[in-house]
């Protein structure tokens, strides 16, 4: 059975104005601003939106509990890291949150790196940090759908708990599902064994679909539990009327970017990631592949998302999104700047060709 595509956009969610070429007002972190955006997304059709996470940034959760707030059908795709915050914990807060927005929460497992000692966590080597992150989902899972837990793990225990409210199930959905992202032999381990949606950075369709028949093969490695594991791609989209002056525009930020070092698109910009690796040495094949994916960014200082971006025509960028949908991708999390004109630019003339 065909799983349906989702549509999410991205809120910065940054202290720093000027995100990834955002306007940069005074007030681009209000939650004035911010609702804007989020009312924005639910009115052209997006799902909702992943929300940016990081030590030095506003407490991701708090913002998502507040759009949520703010919103009738937005659900956030809120950002976590298991080093900020113990399992039993984010279940309740999650559960309530859930309850409260009506079964509007999506969460992102983050365990890249990041200011680690300024919130307490020691765990620094990354490969016992992906061992925390898959005994964490597989704890907070439990905690939703089980009562009277009880669990002594390598990093976790609780014992007797119950967390409240309880979350009902809603068709399919059982608890808010848990997007995770990674691409180290640790990180597709954890996602096979425990995530329900594995997200990708906008790498080649050749790369995508390697990793996807990696990871499919390494659920059955696990013998995982769980429902098939879903896919979702995590990509800047440049969509203009026409390809030509697509082109000229992301050419023309890039050539900005270059005299920045690309201050402002940095986000996991780190050395020893191996996701953003295989971006930055896609650009070695060309700065173009696959038709419309600009490898350019990720030299002149773009990280993760901002990396490489899908550039053209509204139905161009359709075309090469519907290639990745093709392979087995059905969560898109998409996003170009100034974010708010974007949000109604590709609500309305991308999304209704990906919808249809």
């Amino acid at each position: 059975m065909s799983v349906a595509s989702t549509y999410l956009w991205y809120i910065p969610n940054d202290t720093k104005a000027g995100h990834r070429g955002d306007d940069g007002g005074a007030d681009h972190n209000s939650l004035a601003t911010l609702t804007r955006q989020a009312r924005a997304i639910e009115e052209n059709g997006w799902t909702g939106a992943l929300i940016g996470t990081g030590w030095g940034r506003p407490d991701t959760f708090t913002l998502g509990t507040a759009l949520a707030a703010q919103t009738r059908t937005f659900q956030p795709l809120i950002a976590i890291r298991p080093g900020y915050w113990q399992p039993a914990h984010f279940a309740a807060a999650a559960a309530t949150l859930d309850h409260l927005s009506g079964g509007r929460v999506r969460i992102n497992i983050v365990s890249g790196s990041d200011h680690l000692d300024a919130y307490g966590d020691t765990q620094t080597d990354p490969a016992a940090r992906y061992e925390r992150t898959r005994e964490f989902m597989r704890l907070v899972r439990r905690l939703w759908t089980q009562e009277d837990v009880t669990f002594a793990g390598t990093h976790y225990q609780v014992a007797h708990s119950t967390v409240a409210p309880r979350i009902p199930e809603r068709g399919d959905r059982r608890h808010p599902p848990l997007y995770f992202g990674g691409a180290s032999e640790a990180a597709e381990h954890t996602a096979a064994a425990e995530a329900d949606v594995q997200l990708f950075w906008g790498e080649s369709l050749e790369g995508v679909a390697e990793r996807i028949a990696r990871l499919k093969a390494l659920s059955k490695t696990l013998d995982r539990d769980l429902p098939p594991l879903e896919f979702g791609l995590r990509i800047t989209t440049l969509v203009r009327e026409t390809s030509e002056q697509a082109w000229a525009d992301a050419q023309a930020r890039v050539a900005e970017m270059a005299k920045t070092s690309g201050a402002g698109w940095q986000d996991h910009r780190s050395p020893v990631a191996v996701g953003q690796r295989r971006l930055i040495e896609l650009g070695a094949r060309g700065d173009v592949i696959d038709g419309h994916l600009y490898t350019a960014p990720a030299r002149f200082g773009g990280g993760g998302a901002g990396a490489t971006w899908l550039v053209g025509s509204a139905e161009e960028v359709a075309g090469a999104l519907r290639k990745y949908r093709d392979l087995g991708v059905t969560h898109f999390v998409l996003s170009d700047t100034p974010y708010l004109d974007e949000i109604k630019r590709q609500g309305e003339t991308l999304l209704p060709l990906l919808k249809g």
